[in-house]
């Protein structure tokens, strides 16, 4: 058997249920395995180790009952995701110290299913970011090369999985969020269909384009994940009453027949080669395995990215409001109500999303808000058309899931529009609230390139099934770095 902190959920669970282990001592080579590696990658913001070992003692006494795959399995958790009793931060000052008094709808179901929590993950300043640099306490690093980001803005939980320290976590997707770390990663990752799973507890950057959603190392491991924490939730007006489906079940490693639909607009100038090249090869695998490639066109998406930095930056300056230090939240003292306001604001929040709140507030505002509001949702609904007609014809759609490798720290912190440029490819599906896929497809460089499924809505076990049978095929989710 490999050593503990390099199995996956279903090794762990193989283990667990052979008696060739338990959770304390797979939850001890955890914690050793954070403590080990933390200083270099500095993933996590808070680590639970006492709360977990008690989880994992409670997880090991009740192993006879035990139904749930990931009872007894470490997991680490995303810091936009409230958490009792555990500081959940945002990776803001504004809300240094803050300890929730509830856990979110998808804390209590993984509490349910006995899984156990190592703690909370470095992020990108309230989600806002691609690389994980915004974070007002730390950077992150990719575990494959020290030097570059892990991607963004849950590069935190993409890190954490790569660099061995959980073999699942979970993170948020507003714009690719963990699609995007993911692949810079080497590792896989799924943003559910908008209203699969429960936003409740969430800490919302943009209402209409979150969602939560899983990364491990494989796809099987992915489906476990989100059959515990799918399903429809009273308390989240968003969640959707649709049934869960045996996503396990779905993973028959079978593609014939499926037809998978290529667009061009994903192949742009600035996609590097070593990237194009990978993602072409994959398309050749799963085309071997009896999918039907057809090339197709979605010929909205050269606005999508114009129309995202529009719609999301105005839901979180809305979002963001509640920020004034005077309900919750650290307070920097003024002389009036005002100043008081404007200090904490201006001074707690990062560069990055005062940024964004000034261009929310901006397109919000009177005289813009049709010119640019407006005609964003127009665009907005032009591409979900678009994807609709699209999958009229196709099964799925297969892209790269990133232009671009890891790039260097600091490479792109000054120019924003770069920045914004790498969630190209990912920004659409949640403009259009569709499921997406992230798998490893190759190197380039020396580092990860990730390959993008994306799916109908609510057609999650497809994705999945797609995902699982590419990865029985190659060997790519099985490369660890070597940290």
């Amino acid at each position: 058997m490999s050593e503990l902190h390099q199995l996956t959920i279903t090794q762990a669970r193989a283990a667990l249920d052979a008696g060739e282990t338990t959770a304390l001592e797979l939850t001890e080579a955890f914690l050793a395995r954070i403590a080990h590696t933390e200083p270099q990658v500095q993933a996590f913001l808070h680590l639970t180790a006492e709360q977990a070992r008690a989880q994992a003692q409670a997880a090991d006494a009740q192993r006879g009952s035990a139904t749930s795959p990931l009872h007894g399995i470490p997991l680490a958790i995303k810091d936009v995701i409230c958490t009792k009793d555990v500081p959940t931060t945002c990776a803001s000052r504004i809300l240094e110290g803050f300890v929730p008094p509830y856990n979110a709808t998808v804390i209590e179901r993984l509490e349910r299913s006995g899984a156990v929590l190592l703690g909370k993950l470095n992020c990108d300043e309230f989600a806002m970011g691609s690389s994980t640099e915004n974070s007002a306490y730390q950077i992150t690093r990719n575990p494959w090369d020290l030097e570059r980001v892990p991607g963004g803005s849950s590069g935190g939980s993409a890190a954490a999985v790569a660099a061995m320290q959980a073999p699942a976590t979970l993170g948020t997707d507003t714009g690719g969020s963990v699609r995007q770390p993911a692949a810079l990663c080497g590792i896989s990752a799924l943003k559910p269909t908008y209203g699969r799973v429960s936003r409740y507890g969430l800490i919302a950057f943009a209402s209409s384009l979150d969602q939560i959603g899983p990364l491990a190392w494989s796809v099987a491991d992915l489906a476990l994940l989100l059959q515990v924490i799918a399903g429809h939730d009273p308390r989240d007006g968003t969640s959707a009453p649709e049934p869960v489906p045996d996503y396990t079940a779905a993973l028959t490693g079978d593609v014939r027949g499926l037809k998978i639909g290529i667009p061009q607009e994903y192949f742009i100038e600035g996609t590097e080669p070593g990237v194009a090249t990978a993602v072409q090869r994959a398309f050749a695998v799963l085309q071997a395995q009896g999918a039907e490639l057809v090339e197709i066109s979605l010929p909205h998406t050269k606005h999508a990215i114009p129309a995202y930095y529009v719609i999301a930056p105005a839901e979180a300056s809305a979002n963001l409001a509640r920020y004034d230090g005077v309900r919750y939240g650290v307070r920097q003292p003024g002389e009036s109500l005002w100043e008081q306001i404007e200090r904490t604001r201006g001074e707690l929040f990062g560069a990055e999303v005062r940024r964004r709140i000034m261009i929310g507030t901006y397109v919000l505002s009177a005289g813009y808000y049709d010119a640019y509001y407006r005609r964003a949702q127009k665009v907005r609904t032009l591409l979900k058309r678009d994807f609709t007609q699209a999958f009229a014809e196709v099964d799925l759609i297969a892209t790269p899931t990133s232009p671009t490798i890891a790039f260097k720290v600091g490479q792109k912190a000054d120019d924003p529009l770069a920045m914004y440029l790498s969630d190209v490819f990912t920004v659409t599906a949640n403009m259009a609230g569709i499921p997406g896929l992230a798998v490893p497809c190759g190197f380039s460089e020396g580092l990860p390139v990730g390959l993008q499924l994306l799916g109908r809505p609510f057609a999650e076990a497809m994705l999945l099934r797609a995902g699982d049978a590419y990865q029985r095929a190659t060997d790519w989710h099985t490369h660890r770095p070597t940290l």
